[in-house]
């Protein structure tokens, strides 16, 4: 997190601090976070339309992230979210993932949150995969595909796994499938419900979206 962030917190928590005493607290103590790569302008929109999600279950976004254990066992990790209020509904970790998987996770995801207008994503074979297709096809949730090289184009979907990676996969040893899946559980869980997001007003996801309803 970055000082603004801590601030909002500690303030939330009884804490009458302020944001000079957070810096100079985490430079002292060496907790300063590399500065943000310049963001691309076109980030988040899509060739397809809605160029931009406008309320909750209207454009959802999924993708994938690779890893591997400590001891040398691959991670494939299948991230879902949803890009008006930045909830993510799945984080699913498995050594393969396949077309099956991915329709199985989505089902759950649908029943418990509800169905999307759209979902957004690369070209990837898990995503175009014909079951994929015709499932969605037959619950009348469409795609938006984005240009093939052009992952800003899926830009909500990329920043959250930017997130994950930094503030979960890079910070955690992680030995098993089992504790990676207890592992992300639990930061799903933070991420959703605890952690400020600037977009939303320093608002958690879960937050945003319950002030919304």
């Amino acid at each position: 997190m970055g000082y603004k962030k801590i601030t909002g917190e500690l303030r939330k928590a009884g804490f009458a601090v302020g944001k000079q005493f957070v810096q100079r607290v985490r430079r002292e103590e060496g907790l300063q976070v590399p500065a943000p790569k310049p963001r691309q302008t076109r980030r988040g929109l899509s060739t397809g339309l809605p160029q931009q999600a406008t309320h909750r279950n209207h454009v959802w976004a999924w993708d994938f992230v690779s890893d591997w254990t400590q001891r040398g066992g691959k991670l494939k990790v299948f991230n879902l979210i949803d890009e008006h209020t930045r909830e993510c509904h799945v984080i699913h970790a498995a050594r393969e993932i396949k077309a099956e998987d991915v329709l199985r996770v989505l089902r759950q995801a649908i029943e418990q949150h509800g169905a999307p207008a759209y979902i957004r994503s690369d070209n990837g074979s898990g995503f175009i995969a014909k079951i994929i297709q015709r499932w969605l096809k037959q619950n009348e949730i469409d795609t938006l595909y984005i240009d093939p090289g052009c992952p800003w184009q899926n830009g909500y979907v990329e920043s959250f796994n930017s997130r994950f990676r930094a503030e979960c996969l890079n910070r955690e040893l992680i030995y098993t499938l089992s504790e990676a899946r207890f592992i992300f559980k639990e930061w799903m869980n933070f991420y959703n419900n605890i952690r400020p997001h600037r977009s939303l007003s320093l608002l958690s996801p879960a937050q945003f979206a319950q002030s919304i309803t």
